[in-house]
């Protein structure tokens, strides 16, 4: 499922140089031969795409209740440092890869014994769980918890955290329930009401970034250009699949634009790969 995630892109603009004379009075009369003539700069090397998801945005969503497709369970992270930084502090432990802790992860699944009753399990009781960072490797930042019978890995996207798909459910005998946390954790849908417009730009700057990080790698080697838009036919129908199960998501589209973001950083990352090892060839 990591694949086809996909954390806003802003494209960074190519801005040439120009140049320009001051002509200061008596700097020179009538009879001083002209300056020669100005050499043309060269064109600014195009800067790489940077990433759609910012470490101060990814920090707003701490503290704040996340819910399995809006509306089941919990998960509350926070900076395992510093649960009470400043959005600053908080910005600055992403560009370091802090940990965050779990304050707070409920699952919502069903009874082992009567499947067709549901259950609830309150994983953190006494003291949070650390999530460590390892990394980017999908282009977000990824984090896992060591939970005995249900290890917990994540991506942050913007506003929300992503599980990866998993083929068996956690399963807590002792408590007789059985769940699984995958999917896109995020904001109840009134907490999304009034975002819809914000979220519809965000997710246009996406798919801009995902367009011109095929362009990057179809320019790098043509013959990959099939299989990308399979690649990228899969994933729009492995996200409305994973999206038509968040609560609200036809009102404020939430979950689509979380998912095309995770895509275009996973993209990014990839672009970048190729064009280093372009640049490496070179030299």
């Amino acid at each position: 499922m990591w694949r086809f995630l996909c954390a806003i892109l802003v494209l960074a603009a190519t801005s040439g140089a120009a140049n320009a004379q001051l002509a200061l009075p008596g700097a020179a009369d009538a009879s001083s031969p002209p300056p020669p003539p100005a050499i043309a700069a060269a064109p600014a090397k195009r800067a790489a795409p940077r990433a759609p998801v910012v470490e101060n945005r990814l920090a707003e969503m701490l503290g704040h209740p996340l819910r399995l497709n809006g509306v089941n369970g919990e998960l509350t992270l926070s900076i395992a440092e510093a649960p009470e930084a400043t959005a600053s502090a908080k910005a600055k432990a992403f560009r370091k890869g802090t940990d965050l802790r779990i304050d707070k992860l409920t699952m919502i699944g069903e009874v082992i014994s009567l499947p067709d009753q549901k259950c609830s399990i309150q994983i953190v009781s006494d003291a949070p769980i650390t999530a460590r960072s390892v990394g980017a490797p999908e282009g977000l930042p990824r984090y896992v918890a060591d939970i005995p019978a249900c290890p917990l890995t994540f991506d942050l996207v913007e506003g929300g955290a992503l599980a990866p798909a998993q083929t068996t459910a956690c399963v807590f005998q002792a408590a007789d329930c059985q769940a699984i946390p995958s999917g896109l954790w995020g904001p109840e849908p009134a907490a999304l009401a009034d975002q819809a417009r914000k979220l519809v730009r965000e997710r246009a700057l996406a798919e801009r970034s995902i367009l011109a990080s095929l362009k990057t790698l179809e320019k790098a080697d043509k013959r990959i250009a099939p299989a990308l838009h399979r690649e990228q036919s899969d994933f729009a129908g492995q996200r409305d699949d994973l999206c038509r199960d968040y609560a609200g998501e036809s009102q404020h589209g939430f979950c689509d634009t979380a998912l095309t973001e995770a895509r275009a950083a996973l993209l990014r990352k990839r672009a970048a790969a190729s064009r280093k090892a372009s640049e490496d060839k070179d030299e």
